[in-house]
């Protein structure tokens, strides 16, 4: 039986970081990952094939040179699934070939099969080769589990994976439909609904909440329902699906206002479980949740079982790419005793609709709930010059300050490259940086980077005078 120091469950994010992270340590690594190729969800189905599509559909149908030459603007006539599948293969290809090539330098063994717990220390893995099985058992001295996580699929749906799909079906063989309907308004539902969108396709979103992406600033959602609206998708909040049906290539499906959308095509994204059914964790001492999810300690990854360890969605929110790779190396780091990593206080959560959405820090609400007083400033992307100069229609940056020392709290974000400007934004707030950064500094012209200085003058110019006091631009004013 072969021993490993480090047996990881998962390939994703949280699988890669964590492993090449315990090769580094000098420690020996196995990857367990039953896909036929590595990656996990966010290779093949999340975070690399929909933020490609993404990329595509914007660039083949002229979306962002809409705001010069109208929105009948189309780069190509005629977009097909053939299109939008090419490029995701290649994405796809380049991803896989990258982590390959990361195992391979730090010695890191991939074994391509299904993992299970047979007791606390054991896995067996079932491989399975050319119609036919075998099995083999190691020994992990520590264990993570990063095994991410699937859709969910009630059973009063029924899904043909063509006209009634989840997320992973809609990604894994793209087509465009004549129109669609999404249930759920979640980040997965709202990146696919603006996308298909921007394709010129007609969208209705339901769902059940009266809001929706609660932990985003109210505003910035405000705004995009605006925009949403305003390019004609229908945004049906409050109201739940009771009946989906299907019938000659339609569907068809009742909400509990008695309302019945006709659609090409049921996007179902309602949420997501952990993958953990097939694991055996009755065998090593763990129990998921309902939804599947395993519960950790936050400092160190581990669970209620010492050495086995979960990273990644598998333990839910927040469930991003960046924040799980970091959870995997905080795994590793305490699993062999390294210093673990100083996580930054504040991270930035991205959105990949059309348009993006970024934000770091707090929320209007939060810095209310927490009995903050604070002022907040507001930048429209369309008033810089490099905004005007490509063409951009919307968008806005906003920023809170607290009023007691002009500390940065938050920085929200939504439109034309969202999620790169948010990180000047998060390096300012990790370092405790004020109102006067951005006012005192300087940044590039013409730029999108400028809404910062314009939305830190807006706040300034709401600010008490004892709190804008000692400003660089007070001190102008005084001497003029």
């Amino acid at each position: 039986m072969t021993r490993y120091d480090f047996i990881v469950l998962g390939s994703g994010p949280a699988g890669r970081r964590a492993a090449i992270q315990a090769a580094k340590l000098g420690r020996s690594v196995l990857v367990v990952d039953n896909r036929a190729q590595i990656g996990g969800v966010s290779v093949h189905t999340g975070t690399v094939p929909s933020k490609t599509l993404r990329e595509t559909a914007l660039n083949l149908s002229g979306w962002r040179e809409r705001g010069f030459y109208g929105q009948a603007y189309r780069v190509k006539r005629d977009i097909g699934a053939a299109d939008l599948s090419a490029r995701i293969a290649t994405t796809l290809k380049h991803e896989v070939d990258v982590l390959e090539l990361q195992f391979a330098r730090n010695g890191v063994r991939v074994a391509k099969g299904l993992g299970r717990f047979r007791d606390p220390h054991h896995i067996t893995v079932t491989h399975t080769e050319n119609g036919s099985t075998r099995e083999e058992t190691v020994y992990g001295e520590h264990i993570l589990i990063a095994v991410g996580t699937s859709p969910y699929r009630p059973a009063s749906v029924k899904f043909d994976d063509v006209h009634i799909l989840d997320s992973d079906a809609f990604i894994e063989t793209p087509r465009l439909p004549r129109s669609l309907a999404v249930v759920g308004a979640g980040v997965i539902g709202i990146e696919y609904a603006t996308i298909m969108s921007a394709l010129d396709i007609p969208v209705t979103i339901i769902e059940p909440r009266d809001t929706i992406l609660d932990f985003i600033d109210s505003e910035i959602t405000d705004y995009l329902l605006h925009q949403l609206r305003d390019r004609g998708i229908s945004v049906r909040l409050g109201v739940s699906v009771e009946n989906v049906t299907l019938e000659k290539g339609i569907v068809r499906t009742t909400t509990s206002d008695g309302r019945t959308i006709s659609s090409d095509m049921l996007l179902y994204a309602a949420g997501r479980i952990g993958a953990t059914a097939g694991l055996g964790l009755e065998n090593c001492g763990l129990e998921a949740d309902s939804r599947g999810k395993l519960a950790v300690d936050v400092k160190s990854m581990q669970t209620v079982v010492p050495h086995i360890y979960a990273a990644g969605d598998v333990i839910g929110f927040p469930s991003l790419a960046s924040t799980s790779m970091e959870q995997g190396r905080i795994a590793a780091c305490h699993a062999f005793g390294a210093p673990l990593p100083k996580g930054a206080e504040m991270f930035p959560f991205g959105i990949y609709a059309v348009p993006e959405i970024s934000s770091v820090g707090m929320t209007e609400a939060a810095a209310r709930a927490a009995g903050l007083q604070f002022e907040v400033g507001v930048a429209r992307l369309r008033e810089t010059s490099r905004g005007h100069i490509m063409g951009v229609g919307g968008g806005l940056l906003k920023m809170i300050f607290n009023l007691t020392d002009r500390r940065l709290l938050g920085v929200h974000i939504i439109g034309e490259g969202a999620t790169e400007l948010i990180h000047i934004g998060q390096a300012v707030a990790n370092l405790g940086g004020t109102l006067d950064y951005f006012i005192e500094h300087t940044f590039n012209y013409p730029t999108l980077a400028e809404a910062y200085k314009i939305a830190a003058l807006d706040a300034w110019n709401r600010m008490p005078a004892k709190v804008a006091e000692g400003t660089s631009v007070s001190r102008l004013r005084k001497a003029a």
